[in-house]
Formats: structure tokens, sequence, C-alpha cells
């Protein structure tokens, strides 16, 4: 270990293009003390899915890391948008740890109260819905020629899902879609102009008095939405509503869940179909292999790159001691090409044997809680695409698609196709 390659992972073309930094790290440093990040990188499927198991010594509370980058990001503007930034930090409500950042039992606490929102009766009851939005993005295609597909319907469709399922009104829906994209892009982790930093920490603030305001309004005038059910919420050990701060915390996380990463795999899965036109075909001969194809799509292009865990006591991973108060970087991406787990593991295979064993939503306690529906949303998505014999394919016009270089999420910014 001692030996490690010298790869520099926040280097851009590298963020754009990690696999081949993935596949050195598995095979020569699994556990990769990063010089450019300072902490250890996990890579190997085996060693990630220890880490995620063993709670108790990689914690979930890694808000410090969190900090640390807004603090960077900060430090980087000028004196007149810092001064900003303060001034609107003061009006924010301050937003505590809630499920993705605290271990257990505090975590269940929170996430017991938001189970029945992911049942499997209420997920069936908002299939039609969910196929009413997709239907309707469809029908704007054109018949023939050119279109960017993220801005049709890869961004649109989950923005459209989440906020139906949050209960935001209509009139509020175009601010909404803004605000939501800014606080998803907060997790990149990419250096963005002081003007946009405002911009975005305005939109923070008027989002959060935006939920604020409909959380007081369900409490008075519950309805059939996330926000009622928060709003009247209470945590039974200490009998009380939910604060305004903690339902902030838990919404934000659902912003994220529920459309970032569902839209990012929605770019690449259909980056896939273009690049294997085969596969098109395959899957509207065989709808029962869409469900095959979005784990694979998930596996190949994880939406969510990786995460960090505080470690908290001396242990040892893959032969690498690690010290207490260190960080570790969970690779999901990298564990997810991992040939060790999955044989061809860079290609798309619709025979692929527990193909759902991607670690594309975490895994263990931690597991992502709207995995089923994004499932949804992904399996409805790409069966209506392939519908009535529509192929894609990308435009040859327009400059071939390409990441945005993002340390945590992974997503196509654009994506060019043409319909036939």
């Amino acid at each position: 270990m001692a030996e490690a390659p010298a790869i520099q992972l926040f280097d851009l073309e590298t963020l754009k293009r990690p696999y081949e930094a993935y596949r050195r790290l598995r095979d020569e440093a699994p556990v990769y003390c990063s010089p450019d990040l300072n902490l250890h990188v996990i890579t190997r499927y085996d060693l990630v899915r220890e880490a995620i198991r063993d709670t108790e010594t990689f914690s979930s509370r890694y808000d410090g890391f969190l900090q640390e980058s807004r603090r960077i990001a900060f430090e980087s503007a000028s004196p007149e948008v810092q001064a900003e930034l303060r001034r609107i930090d003061r009006e924010m409500i301050p937003v505590p740890p809630t499920m993705l950042t605290l271990d257990e039992p505090d975590h269940t606490r929170y996430r017991s109260l938001v189970n029945e929102l992911f049942v499997a009766s209420r997920i069936k009851s908002a299939q039609a819905a969910v196929q009413a939005v997709i239907d309707a993005a469809v029908a704007d295609f054109p018949g023939q020629g050119s279109m960017d597909f993220m801005q049709a319907f890869a961004f649109p469709v989950p923005l459209a899902i989440i906020a139906d399922r949050l209960g935001i009104p209509a009139e509020n829906r175009a601010f909404f879609d803004d605000a939501a994209t800014a606080a998803a892009a907060g997790l990149r982790l990419t250096p963005m102009p002081g003007e946009e930093m405002v911009r975005r920490a305005q939109l923070a603030l008027d989002l959060q008095k935006l939920l604020v305001g409909l959380v007081e309004a369900r409490r008075e005038d519950p309805r059939e939405d996330m926000i009622s059910i928060l709003a009247n919420s209470r945590l039974a050990d200490e009998d009380r509503h939910l604060t305004h701060g903690e339902i902030l915390s838990i919404l934000g996380q659902f912003l994220v869940a529920g459309h970032e990463t569902t839209s990012s795999a929605f770019g690449w899965g259909m980056l896939l179909m273009c690049e294997n036109p085969e596969l098109q075909d395959a899957l509207e001969d065989n709808p029962a292999h869409i469900k095959v194809f979005v784990e694979e799509t998930l596996r190949l292009e994880a939406p969510v790159q990786g995460l960090p865990r505080l470690v908290t006591r001396d242990a040892e991973l893959g032969g690498v001691a690690l010290k207490a108060g260190q960080l570790v970087m969970l690779r999901y991406g990298a564990a997810n090409r991992d040939e060790r787990q999955f044989p061809e593991p860079d290609r798309v295979d619709l025979d692929r044997k527990k193909a759902g064993a991607q670690l594309a939503f975490g895994s263990g306690v931690h597991h992502c809680i709207g995995a089923p529906l994004a499932r949804q949303e992904l399996n409805l998505g790409f069966a209506s695409l392939l519908a009535g014999g529509r192929r894609y394919r990308l435009d040859p016009d327009t400059d071939l698609p390409e990441a945005e270089a993002s340390f945590i999420l992974r997503n196509l910014p654009e994506l060019h196709v043409r319909v036939d």
C-alpha cells in the first residue's frame, strides 16, 4: 500500500472520466490515502460493503466534511460576496442532522417517521400519477429531429414527480424547480462564481420560507402529501412535532434523492441506449429486461459516486491502518465496476444475475429510503421512452456528451439526441 499510484481524484479530467483511475486503485491501492483530499478512498466492492456494515467504526456523522467544503468555497469569494452570504445566512433556519448524517439510534428516530411514505401500497397507488407525468413529457418530443434529452425529459420529469409528492402548489412550481435544482447542485462540490453562490443562497432562503409556510398550512389542513405527513408527525420519545429545522433537513434530502439522482440515471441510461442501439430493440422486445437495465445503468454510472464516513476508533481496513478522527470516502462508482463482484463490469448485461447488488443506493441502515420510488420512475420511464417504436441516437451535429466534473454527484448537463 505504501507504493500507491499517484492519482489526483480532484483533477477535472479524472472527475469527468474516473473509471480507469478507479480500476488502478482497486488493483493497486483499494484503501488509498489521497494527497489532494486528505482522506482515504475506498474503491473495492468488498471493502466498501465492509465499511458500510460496520457503522460503529465508520460513522455517518460526517457533517464536518460538508462544513469544511462550504468554508473553503466561502473563503474563495470576494469580500462583497462574503458579506451577502453572511446576510442571507442570518435569516436561514438552522438545519440539524436527521437521517443521512446520523448513526443509530438517532437515525432510526427520524427514518421511522417517514417510512410510511415508502410502503409498497403507497408507491403502487402513485403509479398512475407518475405515468401521467412521463406520458406528458414524451408527448412533447419531436416526431423527428433533435432535442436535449436532459431538458426535455431527464430534468423536468423527476422534478414534477417530487413536487407532486411533496405537495408543492402549482403557482410555486417554477420557483421550486429552480430552487430544488440549486439545492442539489450544492452537493457537487464544484467551484462557482461569487454571483452564483449568492443566487443559490438566496434561493435556499426563499425555499425555506416556502416550505415552512406549507408546513404550517398543512398542520391546519392536512392533505395526501409528504409535507402533510412530516408536518403532523411526532417524535414519540419526546412527544412533540418535528421542528421546522428538522422538517427542512428531511425535505432537503428528499430533494436530492427525489430528483437529482433520478435525473442522472435517466440521462446515463439514454446515453447507454444511444451507444448500444441493440439495447433498444432488446428492451422493447422483452420489457422484463427493463428492470435489469435500470440496475445496470445505476451500477455503471452511480448518480452518487461516493459519500464519506468518519472513523470513530483506530481500525484496519484492507490491510491499511486507520486512525480515529480520519475520514474515508466510500466510492460506490468504483465498487460497482469491481470485476471481483461483477463479471465484465464495464458493459450492460441484461442477463446479469443479482444486478440489484449494485451500491448506487448504498446499503445497510443507510440504504436510500427513496430507492423504490426512483426505481418506479426509471422502470416506467424507460418503458414509455421506447414505446411505439421510438428509437434514439446521438445527434451527430453536436458535441459528444460529457459528465460534469463533480466529486459527489455524477450527471450529464446536456445530452443531444435524435428521435426516429
